[in-house]
């Protein structure tokens, strides 16, 4: 896995090698994608940025995000409430575990993922492109606060 310095180099050279512009504002975006932690909304961006940036809106926030999103660059999370949450540390498919009090996502390292994929592949005769596996449960930090 690469760190955080190496996933904002890869994704500010995917925007220039495209002919996008490299501004402030889409640096401050890319490095809290890069190095976040908690797979942020679009929402918690705009908060950071709006320290630094006062006059950006959470529009260009979002368009900044789909840029980034369409270059392959950042996982979007979709939710049907329309709360997405975005990783750009892991912009590729992988299994997450998310909390449905918090809303705390956790990403556990399942090495049986793989075997599942092939053996999908294999029962449907899909050639599996990409995939999305989510497991929804309460969180030990809920449990805790629920006693």
């Amino acid at each position: 896995m690469t760190d955080n310095k190496d996933r904002y180099e890869i994704i500010i050279q995917k925007l220039r090698d495209n002919g996008h512009k490299i501004t402030p504002q889409r640096l401050a975006i890319v490095k809290i994608l890069a190095k976040s932690e908690g797979h942020p909304s679009v929402e918690d961006i705009y908060v950071q940025i709006k320290k630094d940036f006062p006059t950006m809106s959470l529009a260009t926030v979002y368009k900044n995000i789909l840029l980034i999103k369409s270059l392959g660059e950042v996982l979007e999370l979709g939710f049907p409430d329309g709360s997405n949450r975005y990783d750009g540390k892991k912009p590729y498919p992988h299994p997450h575990v998310i909390c449905i009090k918090c809303r705390k996502i956790v990403e556990p390292d399942l090495d049986s993922l793989d075997g599942m994929k092939k053996e999908v592949s294999l029962e449907t005769h899909f050639n599996i492109l990409y995939h999305r596996l989510d497991f929804f449960g309460i969180c030990s930090d809920c449990r805790i606060k629920e006693r």
